[in-house]
């Protein structure tokens, strides 16, 4: 099992992914400080991954703070918190994330010193429950997939696996249930313009796993479709609004129309704590813009002319009509049925 955040000692370990798929090394995290540029760069990436994170780079920023006040330690810890609160506006599990750890400091009674310990047990908790949480949608995912007497072929976009979770994954955790389970023939990944996650870090993940996998280009999902290449689509999500409407990695909403014209079903999986139940819909979920650069070069490789322009979000957002479930921890919801769900750690 991958475990792309990991605890060891006094210090935080993060798979690079930004060096995958050609090396696999970890870099070692002991600031609050490292954690939020190692988020905003993505060495970390993938929503519940950066929430795991984040709850560590809380922990981290409280062991940094210098006082026996309780008042001020408080203070200090809600700097940290706007510290990584600033590196990647979408997800929504790195605000959940970290305002869970702010509500642990704040309900803790005792010093400094046991509230700096509670807040290390929390974040412990949290990646352990995402790995519980990833492991019970990829099962539940099975329950809505085609049954077919043939073996699945699924196409995903982006990289919603282990290396975006804390393990096992949600999108790639309903491909690895399948498989484990001889449902799955084919998983068909997306590339994923501009970083190539899924070139890079689904497609290594299902190399690891002896999963077969085929590397296609965006463009090429609605001509596999129309040759019955694909029977379900099954992608991850960064934040999902209460009427079900869906951000996920730019090139999602796109796959979501052409499957739908094609008549193949089109999932989204993610944990309760991606749903941010306080935007009524995806106009209101923030689109993270990155460097132009991302699209305009490869490495040391400039690809387009001088002088033009470029625009570069991170992520569209799928409404919740072009979505044919969402798989959860709970089970696989109708989107439209999702505000009458809400969880009570969400009400917490």
């Amino acid at each position: 099992m991958l475990y792309p955040v990991a605890w060891h000692d006094d210090r935080v370990s993060l798979i690079d992914q930004t060096r995958l798929p050609t090396l696999y090394s970890r870099v070692e995290i002991r600031r609050s400080d490292d954690m939020a540029m190692a988020i905003k760069t993505m060495i970390v990436r993938g929503a519940p991954a950066i929430g795991v994170a984040a709850a560590y780079g809380m922990y981290l920023g409280a062991r940094e703070i210098e006082t026996d006040d309780r008042a001020e330690f408080l203070t200090a810890l809600d700097g940290v918190a706007d510290l990584l609160r600033g590196t990647r506006p979408t997800a929504v599990n790195l605000f959940w994330a970290i305002e869970r750890m702010l509500k642990t400091a704040r309900q803790t009674v005792g010093s400094v010193e046991s509230i700096q310990a509670v807040l290390l047990k929390t974040a412990q908790e949290i990646q352990e429950e995402d790995l519980r949480t990833c492991q019970a949608i990829g099962d539940r995912g099975l329950e809505v997939l085609p049954e077919s007497p043939q073996k699945l072929r699924i196409l995903t976009h982006c990289n919603a696996g282990a290396l975006a979770t804390a393990g096992y994954g949600t999108a790639l955790g309903v491909v690895r249930s399948a498989w484990r389970e001889g449902r799955l023939e084919r998983v068909y990944a997306n590339e994923t313009r501009p970083r190539f996650q899924g070139a890079k870090l689904t497609a290594w993940e299902c190399v690891q796993e002896g999963i077969p996998v085929t590397v296609i280009t965006d463009s090429m999902a609605a001509h596999c479709m129309k040759e019955g290449l694909i029977d379900a689509v099954v992608v991850g999500a960064d934040r999902i609004a209460a009427n079900g409407d869906t951000a996920n990695k730019i090139g999602t909403y796109s796959l979501a129309l052409v499957a739908r014209a094609h008549n193949i079903p089109f999932f989204v999986a993610a944990p309760f704590s991606t749903v941010d139940f306080n935007l009524g819909d995806g106009a209101q979920i923030p689109i993270e813009e990155r460097d132009p650069a991302e699209i305009y070069r490869i490495g040391d490789t400039q690809l387009t002319p001088a002088g033009v322009e470029f625009y570069n979000p991170a992520f569209d957002v799928t409404p919740a009509a072009s979505i044919s479930a969402i798989v959860t921890e709970d089970g696989a919801i109708p989107p439209e049925q999702l505000g009458g769900r809400i969880p009570s750690q969400q009400n917490s």
